[in-house]
């Protein structure tokens, strides 16, 4: 939660019926799965657990092959990534990064200088105090190092669990790099928001912009996966009543990073397979572009 600092080969697909569609293996049977991998219909008995959903017979026998033909139809996760042997990869080196940084708060005497010198602050003047140089003094560097900064044992906690229960599934669902980009963008879009809505002096810091785009990428996740959507949407309203009834919170980098998560996420998985490079980084182009256009007309009305 992010607040002040101090304070706190593929087969045809079957007929669908009128109601859900058959399974490739037994068109008797109508299922709601789908593998994650060729998006083939399956039913419980063909169902094979991977690390998030499930996939098919073939996808199962085509990702333990070998050799050059096994590499050119290697599979792909169900946003096109690659699929990786390590799924929590760069969820522990993002997790890393943040404990890094936390505990270097914590070693430097000067505590809050460090922490004056990288979170989130707008513009701000104190008299009879030194200047608080912020964005609108070009320092845009701060919109990307308050997410990775925090100040209380118990922020950094809430965050990093969250980043760690979200992240690896969503991370082998996307693939690595689309993964990286929606943390990325997803924490950016929830500076920006408070860059533009919060007072000009008013720090913020933590990682909650980029949680709560995983978090919106989840809920799209689940809804394309056919997945019960009842846990989730509570975890979603426990947390947004949280955003809005505790003090010392930035419900701007709360919701700016789930609007985020949540059109970076339908641009990867609902991406048609035969656009799916153009549409996905469009949309992360889109989500960049409009958060660039949030920080430059902020630093001009602020000028």
């Amino acid at each position: 939660m992010d607040h002040p600092p101090g304070g706190h080969g593929g087969q045809d697909q079957p007929a669908v019926t009128e109601g859900l569609p058959s399974c490739y293996r037994h068109p008797d049977r109508e299922t709601g799965i789908r593998c994650t991998r060729c998006e083939r219909p399956i039913c419980p008995e063909c169902m094979i657990s991977a690390s998030v959903g499930f996939q098919c017979p073939e996808c199962v026998r085509q990702g333990s092959g070998t050799g050059h033909g096994a590499s050119a139809n290697r599979p792909r996760t169900l946003a096109g990534g690659t699929v990786a042997a390590d799924p929590r990869l760069l969820t522990k080196i993002l997790l890393g990064i943040n404990v890094a940084v936390f505990v270097a708060v914590l070693a430097v005497d000067d505590r809050y200088r460090l922490v004056q010198d990288l979170d989130l602050i707008g513009y701000a003047f104190s008299p009879g105090f030194d200047r608080i140089v912020g964005v609108a003094d070009g320092e845009w560097y701060r919109l990307v190092t308050a997410m990775f900064l925090h100040q209380e044992i118990w922020h950094i906690a809430f965050n990093m669990l969250g980043l760690w229960w979200l992240g690896g599934p969503l991370e082998a669902a996307l693939g690595r790099v689309r993964f990286l980009a929606l943390y990325l963008l997803s924490g950016l879009a929830g500076s920006a928001l408070t860059y533009l809505l919060a007072a000009p002096n008013q720090p913020s810091l933590g990682a909650s912009g980029a949680i709560f785009g995983l978090l919106g990428a989840t809920v799209v996740l689940m809804r394309r996966l056919n997945y019960d959507m009842r846990p989730v949407l509570v975890l979603l309203a426990l947390n947004l009543l949280f955003t809005f009834t505790w003090s010392n919170i930035a419900w701007e980098a709360h919701v700016g990073g789930l609007v985020a998560g949540v059109v970076i996420a339908i641009g990867m998985v609902h991406a048609p397979r035969e656009r799916r490079a153009l549409v996905q980084y469009g949309t992360c182009a889109l989500v960049l572009v409009a958060t660039v256009v949030i920080v430059v007309a902020r630093t001009a009305s602020l000028t």
